[in-house]
């Protein structure tokens, strides 16, 4: 199983919760698809684009229960980065963890697969 990664503000994930499906973030939706990291970029992610940001969650998905919607495409460096082209159903989840910031403000995510 390869696990992807969703980092975002707790209220966001409610309201997917609540509707069943996730449609996206601002930035998502500006882009035209959801990002995700894996374990790999998912810590640079974090530094890169939410520092000083709270109440966030990490959503873990398993990659292939996303279907051939999900495409690995290239992005910061160069790296292939998971990108969701269709709304994303919030059932898929496998679990949510609420995020703490370390001492400089970056989102602490724990151990990744």
């Amino acid at each position: 199983m390869s696990l992807i990664y969703k980092i975002l503000p707790a209220t966001e994930w409610a309201a997917a919760e609540a509707a069943g499906v996730f449609t996206g973030s601002a930035v998502d939706l500006a882009d035209g698809y959801i990002h995700f990291s894996d374990a790999s970029q998912a810590r640079e992610t974090a530094a890169k684009w939410f520092v000083g940001q709270t109440g966030l969650l990490l959503v873990a998905f398993e990659a292939e229960a996303l279907g051939s919607r999900l495409k690995w495409e290239p992005s910061r460096g160069g790296a292939l980065f998971p990108h969701l082209h269709a709304p994303l159903p919030a059932k898929l989840a496998l679990w949510v963890r609420p995020l703490d910031l370390d001492e400089d403000g970056v989102p602490i995510l724990g151990e990744l697969a």
